[in-house]
């Protein structure tokens, strides 16, 4: 389709034309969605679908759509530094959508959820282009954009103890992977909000909580060779818990172990930090 179409969707406040197919607006905004344009894919193919999704427009189709937007994720997977990241991140955007639509509305089962759920930690778990901002393109951020899928992944009443400790588990992976990639734009923040998500379920407690948080802060110790630079991985585990701790200290709606947590990353983040609180010198 033409852009001129999609403008004057835009133009006309993402109200859906009738002159075209829902089916095929949908072919054309999912292929927009990997587009290196960003006011393509950012300015009028997310927003287009994203307000659909929130309407009810796709209630219908909401299971196809995301089964849709799960084969996106696998498109150019393993590559790096690659205009496929966009279809990709982008594609777990619109799941974060169909996962909180479904979640509001009770319009998907159990099981379509919790594919939704597999594939994306899989792919969260897989990727390789970590970049954020892609000078000339926009945003890529599929860290952070897995993240937000994340979240709303925990925010669904599907997924009990046993998945929300999955999920701990691919934020952890994630985190720990070996890169040559410092996240430097919040995607330690958006990882920590989703997880903020999951502890406000109040169903996992610090028997679980605490030995997740020492396996992250082991690999937030920037001791070793030179073979390379440590602070590529410790840097964004030690962005991470410091996220996660200020969430907790600053934020509203606490979970239940927010106290017993805090207490936790603190005293890991002053073992991991040692020589910024040793005593003052004298003079």
């Amino acid at each position: 389709m033409a852009s001129g179409f999609w403008e004057q969707v835009v133009a006309d406040g993402l109200k859906v034309p009738t002159e075209r197919s829902l089916v095929e607006m949908t072919e054309d905004l999912t292929r927009m969605l990997g587009d290196p344009d960003p006011d393509v894919r950012d300015g009028i193919a997310f927003p287009t679908m994203a307000t659909w999704i929130d309407e009810g427009v796709y209630d219908d189709l909401l299971v196809g759509l995301g089964d849709g937007m799960c084969h996106g994720l696998d498109i150019g997977l393993g590559l790096s530094e690659d205009d496929t990241v966009f279809r990709r991140s982008f594609s777990a955007l619109i799941l974060t959508e169909c996962i909180d639509r479904s979640t509001a509305a009770g319009l998907v089962g159990p099981d379509a959820v919790m594919r939704w759920g597999d594939r994306l930690m899989s792919w969260i778990s897989r990727e390789r282009d970590l970049r954020g901002y892609v000078p000339g393109k926009g945003w890529a951020h599929a860290v952070a954009h897995g993240a937000d899928a994340l979240g709303a992944l925990a925010r669904s009443p599907y997924l009990g103890r046993l998945e929300l400790t999955v999920i701990l588990d691919v934020i952890a992976d994630r985190l720990l992977s070996p890169t040559e990639t410092f996240l430097v734009c919040g995607e330690d923040d958006r990882l920590a909000f989703a997880t903020m998500h999951l502890l406000r379920r109040n169903i996992l407690e610090l028997d679980v909580l605490e030995p997740w948080v020492a396996r992250l802060a082991a690999g937030a110790n920037s001791r070793g060779g030179f073979s390379r630079n440590p602070f590529h991985v410790t840097g964004n585990v030690q962005g991470y818990l410091r996220s996660l701790h200020l969430q907790l200290a600053l934020g509203s709606d606490h979970p239940t172990v927010r106290t017993d947590l805090m207490l936790v990353l603190m005293a890991h983040l002053r073992a991991t930090n040692p020589a910024y609180f040793v005593p003052p010198r004298q003079h």
